[in-house]
């Protein structure tokens, strides 16, 4: 399985919502500070605001990892916490490290393979949460998140990561993006999380998520700038010759807010975009029109619910 398919088929694969963990991400929304707000509570995208940054010490970074990890999801963000340099401070700005369920090796996309730092049970207690694209993440995750996200800074998904973080139920009532092969999907798993289409990162309180795979470095840039200010961000980016923007206009990622028409021609995966090819491609007949998809995953979403993809809103 390439990593095109891991993304989009971690949206397929175990990620429905359950009700008892959208019942306690919800408690848990109701005492995390930073995370109310009537901004937040109507569904509305709040700006995020400064952040203070110890006078000593390293912000603590906490990559949460299970198998499917999206490798840009997670690198791209080190890289850029890793790169930054602030002036007369003598500590490093972050302190990275990987926390997943166990210390067993971790299987990434593309068959990395990663050995995690910590565990859920002595991990240290991050500021900053990054959760990307994945497909092995349990309940032991969803409470984990939910424990330490009621003392970060910011906990923020990249591409379809924002599916484990609207699991918690910490999602609910407020907006957010992901992929946008995924952004009718999401709307349908998760109709009390208002969908963003096009943008390239959307922070609401102390959480954050980021559109796919790249989206993750701006959104990574941003939060540098929330802590030492735009000039160190700007020197982050220009270190690591990252020529990108979007970083400073979340709104950035309007080619991706309609869907693409699909043709005969060319047919696309109603669930996903993708182009497929009809010759091998799964299909299905819906009134009377044939649609074929990326992969099998899709066609069973799908079929489960035709109409709704196809009526899917475009905003």
């Amino acid at each position: 399985m390439n990593r095109r398919q891991l993304l989009l088929s971690s949206t397929a694969f175990g990620l429905s919502p359950l009700a008892a963990a959208v019942a306690s991400g919800a408690a848990a929304l109701a005492t995390t500070p930073g995370a109310g707000g009537a901004t937040a509570a109507s569904g509305a995208s709040s700006p995020g605001a400064a952040l203070a940054a110890p006078a000593t010490g390293s912000i603590p970074v906490a990559f949460l990892l299970s198998d499917g990890a999206v490798v840009i999801d997670f690198c791209g963000p080190w890289e850029v916490f890793e790169s930054v340099t602030v002036v007369g401070r003598h500590d490093d700005a972050f302190q990275l490290y990987t926390v997943a369920e166990t210390t067993k090796p971790i299987t990434a996309s593309s068959g990395m393979t990663i050995l995690p730092n910590f565990t859920f049970s002595n991990a240290p207690a991050p500021k900053v949460v990054v959760i990307p694209a994945q497909s092995g993440a349990g309940d032991a995750a969803l409470e984990w998140i939910r424990q330490v996200t009621r003392h970060t800074d910011v906990t923020m998904s990249v591409c379809t990561g924002a599916y484990v973080l609207a699991r918690t139920g910490l999602l609910s009532g407020r907006s957010a993006t992901t992929h946008h092969g995924a952004y009718s999907e999401f709307a349908m798993q998760f109709p009390d999380v208002r969908m963003v289409r096009g943008a390239r990162f959307v922070e609401s309180g102390n959480l954050a998520t980021a559109g796919g795979l790249s989206s993750g470095i701006d959104l990574s840039l941003r939060v540098v700038e929330r802590y030492f200010g735009r000039d160190v961000a700007t020197q982050t980016a220009y270190y690591m010759e990252y020529q990108g923007q979007g970083w400073l206009d979340p709104n950035s990622n309007q080619n991706y807010r309609a869907r693409r028409a699909s043709t005969n021609a060319h047919p696309l995966c109603p669930v996903c975009d993708m182009e497929v090819d009809p010759a091998s491609a799964p299909r299905s007949v819906y009134d009377g029109k044939t649609y074929y998809f990326c992969m099998p995953a899709h066609k069973v979403v799908f079929d489960k619910a035709p109409g709704q993809f196809l009526d899917s809103s475009q905003s």
